[in-house]
């Protein structure tokens, strides 16, 4: 897929994937089966799911390091900041050619658009907050939160995949 061909299934997948509410427990259901799904698979990844700030869920799991809770914090900085998932402002970037950086009011080291922060948007509400895994490549730590998404609110993911990278 095309960068421009990404962008436009990442708006898909952020207007197919929002909730109609989102419960402290609703939250640890996610979050544990993100956790059983992951530990199946081997991946090294840390799971965090917060709302307002307020963590709901996390885990770390086997082979993850100091360094993943930190490009985590990075990766919500930047869902919280647009209202995107983190891997379309990141895609949305290299289409452009501008860095995220002071020229757009931001300290770079503060924020990490790359793959793996998808935003809890509440229909009627907004985004409240964050669904974000650290761990593996960005593609597919996006791929990782977006199925488990889908499994949890019920959509078929197959419409709305992202497409092997150019």
């Amino acid at each position: 897929m095309t960068i421009t061909e990404d962008i436009e299934t990442l708006k898909r997948q952020e207007e197919a994937l929002r909730f109609d509410r989102l419960s402290d427990e609703d939250a640890w259901t996610l979050g544990s089966a993100m956790r059983q799904r992951a530990a199946e698979q081997g991946l090294p990844l840390v799971i965090d799911i917060r709302v307002a700030g307020r963590p709901l869920f996390y885990a770390a799991l086997p082979g993850t390091t100091p360094d993943n809770p930190e490009w985590v914090r990075r990766k919500i900085n930047v869902v919280m900041r647009y209202h995107k998932c983190s891997y379309r402002v990141g895609r949305e970037i290299e289409a452009s050619g501008k860095p995220l950086d002071e020229g757009r009011g931001v300290e770079p080291i503060e924020m990490a658009p790359h793959g793996g922060c998808f935003p809890i948007h509440i229909k009627g509400t907004g985004v409240v907050g964050t669904v974000t895994v650290s761990g593996i490549p960005q593609r597919e730590d996006h791929r990782f939160v977006f199925e488990s998404l889908c499994a949890f609110l019920g959509v078929d993911p197959a419409p709305l995949a992202l497409g092997p990278e150019d």
